[in-house]
């Protein structure tokens, strides 16, 4: 693709609904949409949760971000994503633990992390050429660059795969930073305090037996993740 879907802009900040309203630590939330696509586009991996015959399932799966809208995908017989074309109301989930916080108490020991929530309905992307671009985004955003030296995906390919999006409308983020909240009468109790630091690395990348030529260069989609 010529440049980048989601390069920052302008945005509208999040609006609250009575779903998406913290009522626990309200002081925690964020109405930064782009904080919202921060978290999804670092994450990846989100949860998925929906009901079928009356059961509640939460899935975790690859999501990706395309400007205002998520994307999931998988095949066509996949009873998830059966499941996921009808007009449910479903939530979408990410989670990044930043640490851990170590307190004075046990009590006021907690976790530094970032989380976003987008609630809506799923529906198909139907017309086949957006389908092979969300994939070419979705691509684009792990490995930039790699899509034009892949084998071209086949028409077969294309009609066994289906591509959901969720519009990001009604959503949700919180977020918590810093050290411990100690209560007063601690703070001189003899203990090691803060946080344990916990990051997502790139570490390796291990050549498979039929790879040809050398990798190319990933660290852009990477950032300070990018630890080769």
């Amino acid at each position: 693709m010529s440049e980048n879907s989601n390069n920052e802009q302008t945005l509208e900040p999040l609006s609250q609904s009575p779903k998406t309203r913290l009522r626990r630590s309200p002081k925690r939330a964020v109405f930064d949409r782009q904080a919202l696509y921060n978290i999804f586009d670092e994450a990846m991996v989100a949860h998925v949760g929906f009901v079928q015959d009356e059961q509640s399932f939460v899935i975790p799966m690859l999501v990706w971000r395309w400007e205002n809208r998520l994307f999931i995908h998988g095949s066509n017989g996949s009873r998830m994503i059966k499941a996921l074309c009808g007009e449910q109301s479903i939530c979408i989930t990410a989670t990044l633990l930043d640490g851990m916080v170590m307190a004075k108490s046990a009590f006021h020991h907690s976790s530094n992390y970032r989380s976003a929530m987008v609630m809506g309905s799923c529906y198909v992307v139907e017309d086949k050429q957006e389908v092979e671009q969300a994939l070419e985004v979705f691509m684009e955003l792990i490995a930039p660059g790699r899509w034009p030296h892949l084998r071209p995906p086949t028409t077969s390919e294309i009609a066994a795969t289906t591509v959901l999006a969720i519009d990001i409308e009604e959503a949700s983020v919180k977020i918590r930073s810093g050290g411990p909240i100690e209560d007063e009468g601690d703070l001189e109790w003899p203990v090691w305090t803060g946080e344990l630091q916990l990051r997502q690395k790139v570490t390796a990348a291990v050549e498979d037996q039929y790879s040809v030529g050398e990798m190319s260069d990933y660290s852009e989609a990477w950032g300070e993740r990018w630890s080769l």
